[in-house]
């Protein structure tokens, strides 16, 4: 750790670089280490284009959240909420509807020290809450998420899971903890996600520099696991999928939220290699 870096919080591994710091350096952020800007510099290096491909992501958060809040969706549960960056869920809900409530839950302390202290700054205490949990665990992060007061369980709720599924291992049951976060929302919920995919990725030459990232990922604390379009279609079971479906990053509502990355990646939007989707529950 350089001289430059604050004091980690209690819990923060500074052994190995991590997926949380290392997206937030990616965007422009400071929750971030040097062993995480090593990685990010190295990864740069490796896949010119991974600064872009993790602002589409981050903007393709903010055009769902907005699209909900402007469908009526008015508290969400943001979970691997991530270090807060702009854009933030409760910030782009209360543009839309300034009663907007929202539940962030992360298992990396770093995102959420840092997201209690922007809570703290601009946060109201009975519409924004921070919890630290696993997202593995539904009927705990449930418990605690409307024990914060935050959520009406008997209105409908934005489930949001946008850029971390693809941390967890390919023999995790993802598909069944989806489902029980799914079987506890109320009617008229919706479920947001997106995943990295190799599905519709053209033979081209940064193939071996996708290799070369998923291996630096791999020698991380948060390594990656691809799905393809199936896997990850499974994961909204029993939902209606908001159009146009299935898709690429950058072919999600681009209207709703004007993105250079997002046009940036539109001539070719199987690019950003990952797939996203909304699906609303019957």
């Amino acid at each position: 750790m350089t001289t430059q870096d604050p004091e980690a919080p209690e819990g923060v591994d500074l052994d190995r670089p991590n997926a949380a710091r290392i997206y937030d350096w990616f965007l422009g952020g400071d929750a971030n280490w040097a062993i995480d800007r090593q990685f990010g510099e190295q990864a740069v290096k490796t896949f010119p284009m991974i600064k872009t491909v993790a602002r589409a992501g981050r903007d393709f958060l903010g055009r769902g959240v907005r699209y909900l809040a402007r469908n009526g969706i008015d508290q969400f549960l943001d979970l691997g909420s991530g270090v807060p960056t702009v854009g933030n869920v409760h910030e782009v809900a209360t543009a839309v509807n300034p009663d907007a409530r929202c539940v962030y839950v992360d298992n990396e302390p770093v995102a959420v020290a840092h997201s209690q202290i922007l809570l703290e700054q601009e946060g109201v205490a009975d519409r924004h809450a921070v919890l630290q949990g696993d997202l593995r665990d539904p009927a705990d992060i449930w418990k605690r998420a409307l024990d914060t007061g935050v959520l009406d369980p008997n209105r409908p709720i934005g489930l949001i899971i946008v850029g971390v599924l693809y941390f967890l291992g390919k023999d995790e049951p993802v598909a069944q903890t989806i489902q029980k976060y799914l079987s506890l929302l109320p009617s008229g919920s919706f479920f947001l996600s997106s995943h990295l995919t190799s599905d519709g990725l053209h033979e081209m030459a940064d193939a071996d520099s996708r290799e070369r990232i998923m291996n630096q990922y791999n020698q991380s604390s948060t390594p990656l696991h691809l799905r393809t379009r199936a896997e990850f279609t499974s994961f909204f079971e029993g939902l209606e999928l908001v159009e146009p479906g299935i898709v690429y990053l950058p072919e999600w509502h681009p209207e709703e939220i004007e993105s250079k990355a997002t046009k940036k990646l539109a001539n070719d939007p199987s690019f950003v290699g990952h797939l996203c989707g909304l699906g609303r529950k019957p």
